[in-house]
Protein backbone atom coordinates (compact mmCIF):
# COMPACT_ATOMS: atom_id res chain seq x y z
CA UNK A 1 0.00 0.00 0.00
CA UNK A 2 2.84 2.41 0.78
CA UNK A 3 4.02 2.91 -2.81
CA UNK A 4 2.78 6.50 -2.68
CA UNK A 5 4.23 9.32 -0.60
CA UNK A 6 1.78 11.81 0.88
CA UNK A 7 1.66 14.79 3.23
CA UNK A 8 -1.65 15.41 5.00
CA UNK A 9 -1.66 19.19 5.36
CA UNK A 10 -4.63 19.38 7.77
CA UNK A 11 -5.24 17.19 10.80
CA UNK A 12 -7.10 18.42 13.90
CA UNK A 13 -5.29 16.27 16.44
CA UNK A 14 -6.33 18.71 19.18
CA UNK A 15 -9.96 17.66 18.65
CA UNK A 16 -11.55 15.65 21.47
CA UNK A 17 -12.42 12.77 19.13
CA UNK A 18 -8.75 11.78 19.03
CA UNK A 19 -8.92 11.58 22.83
CA UNK A 20 -11.98 9.33 22.58
CA UNK A 21 -14.38 12.18 23.50
CA UNK A 22 -17.57 12.55 21.45
CA UNK A 23 -20.01 15.31 22.45
CA UNK A 24 -18.55 15.25 25.95
CA UNK A 25 -18.84 11.46 26.33
CA UNK A 26 -15.72 9.32 26.76
CA UNK A 27 -16.11 6.41 24.31
CA UNK A 28 -12.56 5.08 24.11
CA UNK A 29 -8.97 5.84 25.08
CA UNK A 30 -6.85 8.54 23.43
CA UNK A 31 -5.48 6.86 20.31
CA UNK A 32 -3.21 9.18 18.34
CA UNK A 33 -0.36 6.57 18.31
CA UNK A 34 -2.63 3.98 16.64
CA UNK A 35 -3.94 6.61 14.20
CA UNK A 36 -0.37 7.59 13.30
CA UNK A 37 0.69 3.98 12.79
CA UNK A 38 -2.08 3.55 10.20
CA UNK A 39 -1.10 6.81 8.50
CA UNK A 40 2.57 5.89 8.15
CA UNK A 41 1.63 2.42 6.84
CA UNK A 42 -0.65 4.03 4.22
CA UNK A 43 2.18 6.12 2.78
CA UNK A 44 1.75 9.34 4.75
CA UNK A 45 5.21 10.79 5.42
CA UNK A 46 4.30 14.00 7.25
CA UNK A 47 1.28 15.57 8.90
CA UNK A 48 0.55 19.22 9.66
CA UNK A 49 -1.48 19.61 12.85
CA UNK A 50 -3.89 22.53 12.66
CA UNK A 51 -3.99 25.33 15.22
CA UNK A 52 -7.17 27.43 15.29
CA UNK A 53 -6.73 29.57 18.41
CA UNK A 54 -3.88 30.59 20.69
CA UNK A 55 -4.55 27.71 23.10
CA UNK A 56 -5.15 25.21 20.32
CA UNK A 57 -1.92 26.31 18.62
CA UNK A 58 -0.03 25.64 21.86
CA UNK A 59 -1.60 22.18 22.01
CA UNK A 60 -0.78 21.56 18.34
CA UNK A 61 2.88 22.41 18.98
CA UNK A 62 2.97 20.03 21.95
CA UNK A 63 1.55 17.23 19.80
CA UNK A 64 3.92 18.02 16.93
CA UNK A 65 6.89 17.52 19.25
CA UNK A 66 5.93 13.88 19.86
CA UNK A 67 7.05 12.65 16.40
CA UNK A 68 9.64 13.85 13.89
CA UNK A 69 7.04 13.61 11.11
CA UNK A 70 4.53 15.94 12.78
CA UNK A 71 4.44 19.71 12.21
CA UNK A 72 1.90 22.40 13.02
CA UNK A 73 0.41 25.83 12.37
CA UNK A 74 -0.09 28.84 14.66
CA UNK A 75 -3.06 31.12 14.12
CA UNK A 76 -6.69 31.96 14.82
CA UNK A 77 -9.60 30.51 12.84
CA UNK A 78 -12.11 33.07 11.52
CA UNK A 79 -14.91 31.74 13.71
CA UNK A 80 -12.73 32.30 16.80
CA UNK A 81 -11.37 35.76 16.04
CA UNK A 82 -13.37 37.23 18.92
CA UNK A 83 -10.60 35.86 21.15
CA UNK A 84 -8.39 38.84 20.22
CA UNK A 85 -10.83 41.33 21.77
CA UNK A 86 -12.02 38.98 24.52
CA UNK A 87 -8.43 38.61 25.71
CA UNK A 88 -8.69 42.23 26.88
CA UNK A 89 -5.54 43.24 25.00
CA UNK A 90 -5.55 42.36 21.27
CA UNK A 91 -1.95 43.51 20.80
CA UNK A 92 -0.75 41.31 23.66
CA UNK A 93 -2.71 38.41 22.14
CA UNK A 94 -0.99 39.01 18.81
CA UNK A 95 2.41 39.07 20.56
CA UNK A 96 1.62 35.76 22.27
CA UNK A 97 0.86 34.20 18.86
CA UNK A 98 4.09 35.65 17.45
CA UNK A 99 6.14 34.32 20.38
CA UNK A 100 4.57 30.89 20.02
CA UNK A 101 5.26 30.84 16.28
CA UNK A 102 8.90 31.83 16.83
CA UNK A 103 9.29 29.17 19.52
CA UNK A 104 7.85 26.58 17.15
CA UNK A 105 10.11 27.69 14.28
CA UNK A 106 13.16 27.30 16.52
CA UNK A 107 11.99 23.78 17.31
CA UNK A 108 11.57 23.05 13.59
CA UNK A 109 7.85 22.42 14.02
CA UNK A 110 5.77 25.46 13.03
CA UNK A 111 5.50 25.60 9.25
CA UNK A 112 2.60 28.04 8.65
CA UNK A 113 0.46 30.83 10.03
CA UNK A 114 -3.15 29.74 10.32
CA UNK A 115 -5.72 28.49 10.24
CA UNK A 116 -6.93 31.97 9.35
CA UNK A 117 -9.28 33.52 6.82
CA UNK A 118 -12.99 34.27 6.47
CA UNK A 119 -16.05 32.10 7.16
CA UNK A 120 -19.37 33.71 6.25
CA UNK A 121 -21.24 30.40 6.66
CA UNK A 122 -20.87 30.60 10.44
CA UNK A 123 -21.33 34.27 11.29
CA UNK A 124 -23.11 33.26 14.52
CA UNK A 125 -19.65 32.63 15.98
CA UNK A 126 -17.97 35.82 14.80
CA UNK A 127 -19.26 38.79 12.79
CA UNK A 128 -17.63 39.61 9.43
CA UNK A 129 -16.01 42.89 10.49
CA UNK A 130 -14.11 41.19 13.33
CA UNK A 131 -13.16 38.31 11.03
CA UNK A 132 -11.78 40.72 8.42
CA UNK A 133 -9.90 42.81 10.99
CA UNK A 134 -8.04 39.86 12.50
CA UNK A 135 -7.56 38.01 9.22
CA UNK A 136 -5.67 41.08 8.05
CA UNK A 137 -3.75 41.25 11.34
CA UNK A 138 -2.44 37.71 10.87
CA UNK A 139 -0.60 38.71 7.70
CA UNK A 140 1.67 40.60 10.12
CA UNK A 141 2.47 37.24 11.72
CA UNK A 142 3.35 35.77 8.31
CA UNK A 143 5.50 38.80 7.46
CA UNK A 144 7.32 38.74 10.82
CA UNK A 145 8.02 34.99 10.67
CA UNK A 146 8.46 34.65 6.87
CA UNK A 147 6.07 31.68 7.03
CA UNK A 148 3.45 30.69 4.42
CA UNK A 149 -0.25 30.88 5.25
CA UNK A 150 -2.74 28.13 5.94
CA UNK A 151 -6.05 29.65 4.90
CA UNK A 152 -9.79 29.11 5.34
CA UNK A 153 -12.42 30.49 2.93
CA UNK A 154 -16.14 29.77 3.23
CA UNK A 155 -18.80 31.75 1.31
CA UNK A 156 -16.47 34.76 1.35
CA UNK A 157 -14.46 34.60 -1.87
CA UNK A 158 -14.65 38.28 -2.80
CA UNK A 159 -13.63 39.72 0.58
CA UNK A 160 -11.09 36.93 1.10
CA UNK A 161 -9.34 37.51 -2.23
CA UNK A 162 -9.35 41.29 -1.77
CA UNK A 163 -7.61 40.97 1.61
CA UNK A 164 -5.12 38.40 0.31
CA UNK A 165 -4.27 40.53 -2.73
CA UNK A 166 -3.84 43.62 -0.55
CA UNK A 167 -1.35 41.71 1.61
CA UNK A 168 0.29 39.68 -1.15
CA UNK A 169 3.77 41.07 -0.43
CA UNK A 170 3.53 40.07 3.25
CA UNK A 171 3.55 36.29 2.83
CA UNK A 172 5.54 33.83 0.75
CA UNK A 173 2.82 31.40 -0.33
CA UNK A 174 -0.44 29.93 0.91
CA UNK A 175 -3.01 27.20 0.63
CA UNK A 176 -6.78 27.71 0.73
CA UNK A 177 -7.53 24.49 2.56
CA UNK A 178 -10.70 22.37 2.53
CA UNK A 179 -11.84 24.08 -0.64
CA UNK A 180 -15.56 23.73 -1.40
CA UNK A 181 -16.13 26.77 -3.61
CA UNK A 182 -17.28 27.29 -7.18
CA UNK A 183 -15.22 27.30 -10.37
CA UNK A 184 -15.25 31.11 -10.20
CA UNK A 185 -13.94 31.02 -6.62
CA UNK A 186 -11.27 28.57 -7.74
CA UNK A 187 -10.22 30.84 -10.62
CA UNK A 188 -9.98 33.82 -8.22
CA UNK A 189 -7.65 31.85 -5.96
CA UNK A 190 -5.52 30.50 -8.81
CA UNK A 191 -5.02 34.05 -10.11
CA UNK A 192 -3.06 34.78 -6.90
CA UNK A 193 0.59 33.86 -7.28
CA UNK A 194 1.86 31.01 -5.06
CA UNK A 195 -1.66 30.16 -3.91
CA UNK A 196 -2.51 26.46 -3.73
CA UNK A 197 -5.81 24.70 -3.14
CA UNK A 198 -6.29 22.03 -0.46
CA UNK A 199 -8.65 19.19 -1.35
CA UNK A 200 -10.35 16.83 1.12
CA UNK A 201 -13.55 14.80 1.39
CA UNK A 202 -15.67 17.95 1.67
CA UNK A 203 -14.23 19.03 -1.69
CA UNK A 204 -15.47 15.82 -3.31
CA UNK A 205 -19.12 15.53 -2.20
CA UNK A 206 -21.06 16.42 -5.33
CA UNK A 207 -20.67 16.07 -9.09
CA UNK A 208 -20.28 19.86 -9.15
CA UNK A 209 -17.43 19.58 -6.63
CA UNK A 210 -15.73 16.98 -8.83
CA UNK A 211 -16.08 19.25 -11.87
CA UNK A 212 -14.31 22.03 -9.95
CA UNK A 213 -11.52 19.69 -8.79
CA UNK A 214 -11.08 18.51 -12.39
CA UNK A 215 -10.23 22.11 -13.27
CA UNK A 216 -7.55 22.58 -10.59
CA UNK A 217 -4.07 22.02 -12.06
CA UNK A 218 -2.29 19.30 -10.06
CA UNK A 219 0.69 21.68 -9.80
CA UNK A 220 -1.49 23.99 -7.64
CA UNK A 221 -3.07 21.35 -5.42
CA UNK A 222 -2.43 19.73 -2.03
CA UNK A 223 -4.29 16.95 -0.22
CA UNK A 224 -5.62 16.72 3.29
CA UNK A 225 -8.16 14.98 5.50
CA UNK A 226 -9.13 17.83 7.88
CA UNK A 227 -9.74 14.87 10.18
CA UNK A 228 -11.64 14.00 12.29
CA UNK A 229 -14.03 15.81 9.92
CA UNK A 230 -14.55 15.84 6.14
CA UNK A 231 -14.32 12.11 5.46
CA UNK A 232 -15.46 10.67 2.13
CA UNK A 233 -18.89 9.13 2.72
CA UNK A 234 -20.76 6.50 0.71
CA UNK A 235 -23.24 9.19 -0.37
CA UNK A 236 -20.50 11.36 -1.90
CA UNK A 237 -19.99 11.59 -5.65
CA UNK A 238 -16.29 10.81 -5.24
CA UNK A 239 -16.84 7.45 -3.52
CA UNK A 240 -16.88 5.58 -6.85
CA UNK A 241 -13.16 6.31 -7.28
CA UNK A 242 -12.09 5.06 -3.83
CA UNK A 243 -9.95 1.92 -3.91
CA UNK A 244 -8.38 1.74 -0.43
CA UNK A 245 -10.52 0.80 2.56
CA UNK A 246 -9.87 0.02 6.22
CA UNK A 247 -11.91 -2.11 8.64
CA UNK A 248 -14.01 0.11 10.91
CA UNK A 249 -15.95 -0.25 14.15
CA UNK A 250 -18.32 2.08 15.96
CA UNK A 251 -16.76 4.21 18.68
CA UNK A 252 -18.69 2.28 21.32
CA UNK A 253 -16.96 -0.94 20.15
CA UNK A 254 -13.52 0.62 19.84
CA UNK A 255 -10.68 -1.54 18.53
CA UNK A 256 -7.30 0.10 17.99
CA UNK A 257 -6.74 -2.13 14.94
CA UNK A 258 -9.73 -0.50 13.20
CA UNK A 259 -10.62 3.03 12.21
CA UNK A 260 -13.54 4.52 14.14
CA UNK A 261 -16.66 4.56 11.98
CA UNK A 262 -17.56 8.11 10.86
CA UNK A 263 -14.34 9.58 12.31
CA UNK A 264 -11.93 10.68 9.59
CA UNK A 265 -8.20 10.11 10.12
CA UNK A 266 -4.94 10.75 8.23
CA UNK A 267 -4.57 7.31 6.58
CA UNK A 268 -7.72 8.17 4.62
CA UNK A 269 -5.89 10.94 2.76
CA UNK A 270 -5.06 8.02 0.47
CA UNK A 271 -8.73 8.01 -0.57
CA UNK A 272 -8.57 11.72 -1.40
CA UNK A 273 -5.61 10.99 -3.66
CA UNK A 274 -7.55 8.18 -5.35
CA UNK A 275 -10.63 10.32 -5.97
CA UNK A 276 -8.54 13.14 -7.47
CA UNK A 277 -6.81 10.63 -9.75
CA UNK A 278 -10.13 9.04 -10.70
CA UNK A 279 -12.01 12.22 -11.49
CA UNK A 280 -9.08 13.60 -13.47
CA UNK A 281 -8.51 10.34 -15.35
CA UNK A 282 -4.95 9.98 -14.01
CA UNK A 283 -3.82 6.35 -14.03
CA UNK A 284 -0.41 6.85 -12.39
CA UNK A 285 -1.42 7.54 -8.77
CA UNK A 286 2.22 7.31 -7.68
CA UNK A 287 3.27 10.13 -10.01
CA UNK A 288 0.29 12.23 -8.89
CA UNK A 289 1.31 11.70 -5.25
CA UNK A 290 4.86 12.82 -6.04
CA UNK A 291 3.66 16.02 -7.69
CA UNK A 292 1.39 16.85 -4.73
CA UNK A 293 4.21 15.99 -2.33
CA UNK A 294 6.56 18.39 -4.09
CA UNK A 295 3.91 21.14 -4.12
CA UNK A 296 3.59 20.75 -0.36
CA UNK A 297 7.34 20.77 0.20
CA UNK A 298 7.69 23.86 -1.96
CA UNK A 299 5.38 25.79 0.38
CA UNK A 300 5.84 24.25 3.84
CA UNK A 301 9.18 22.41 3.66
CA UNK A 302 11.32 24.43 1.22
CA UNK A 303 14.52 23.10 2.80
CA UNK A 304 13.65 19.73 1.27
CA UNK A 305 13.43 20.97 -2.31
CA UNK A 306 16.77 19.52 -3.23
CA UNK A 307 17.98 16.46 -5.06
CA UNK A 308 15.56 14.34 -3.04
CA UNK A 309 12.58 16.18 -4.53
CA UNK A 310 14.12 15.96 -7.98
CA UNK A 311 14.52 12.23 -7.49
CA UNK A 312 10.90 11.92 -6.46
CA UNK A 313 9.71 13.67 -9.59
CA UNK A 314 11.93 11.44 -11.68
CA UNK A 315 10.26 8.47 -10.08
CA UNK A 316 13.10 7.36 -7.82
CA UNK A 317 12.69 7.13 -4.06
CA UNK A 318 15.75 8.84 -2.51
CA UNK A 319 15.52 6.69 0.64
Amino acid sequence: MATVRMIDIAVNFTDGMFKGLYNGKQCHVSDIPAVLARAWAAGVHRIIVTGGSLEESKAALTIAQTDARLFCTVGVHPTRCKEFDESGDPDKHYQALLSLAKEGIEKGKVVAIGECGLDYDRLQFCPPEIQKKYFEKQFELAHATKLPMFLHMRAAAQDFCEIVERNRNRFTAGVAHSFTGSSDDCDKLLSISNMYIGVNGCSLKTTENLDVVRGIPVERMMIETDSPYCGIKNSHAGIKFVKSTWPSKKKEKYDEECIVKDRNEPCLVRQVLEVIAGCKGISDVGQLSRTLYQNTCRVFFPQDLDSAADSLLAGHDPQ
